[in-house]
């Protein structure tokens, strides 16, 4: 079957899109608002684009009424945010802070998350997270339904047991993050497998 997004509709492109782009890592973005009040929220539009400079990508949409989200007005003001990788023991949490609240509710401690202060940045970090990356925005790209939001990764903190002994690479059996798939379809990756190319070609 052949689609013409030129034609599609919103809500068919992004059935298409988020169907058969996947599994897609999940950041929980944690930012403050102009009180200092936590907010939290996931977002499966999000990966890592770069190392040099270390840039992460966020997709946010608005709220369904057009009005920016919590996440997006909170980054705007503060240029800053935290995103949090999430395994299965935070997933159910995860999912509390999707929830449409009213500005200003803290998801962090509704889904009884812990926020622990960061290092170089003012948004909370939330401590059961095996993973964070402090970021700095450092571009937004504006579209009538999506806010593309570069962040840089000025400080990364992981969990020392989710690392190997020299302290390098990731332990795989005991980080393993969830991904979303489609609708409230989730993966987790206890199961995975090494592929390597040894040909001579």
């Amino acid at each position: 079957m052949d689609f013409d997004f030129t034609r599609l509709s919103d809500d068919d492109r992004y059935r298409l899109l988020t169907n058969f782009v996947g599994p897609r890592p999940i950041a929980l973005v944690s930012t403050i608002d102009a009180e200092g009040r936590h907010n939290a929220a996931p977002m499966s539009f999000f990966n890592v684009f770069s190392h040099e400079p270390p840039i992460v990508i966020l997709g946010i949409q608005p709220r369904e009424d057009g009005s920016p989200k919590d996440t997006v007005a909170n980054l705007r003001r503060s240029g800053e945010f935290v995103v949090h990788m999430v395994d299965m023991a935070i997933a159910r949490a995860m999912l509390v802070t999707g929830r449409d609240l009213p500005p200003g509710q803290d998801e962090i401690a509704l889904a009884g998350l812990t926020a622990v202060p960061a290092r170089q940045v003012g948004a909370p970090r939330i401590a059961e997270s095996p993973c964070a990356m402090e970021c700095r925005t450092e571009q937004i790209i504006d579209y009538p339904r999506r806010a593309i939001v570069l962040g840089r990764v000025v400080q990364m903190f992981v969990r020392d047991a989710c690392l190997d002994a020299a302290g390098r690479y990731v332990n795989p059996e005991t980080y393993q993050p969830i991904a979303r798939l489609h609708a409230d379809n989730y993966v987790t990756s206890d199961r995975q497998i090494v592929l390597t190319d040894d040909s001579d070609a």
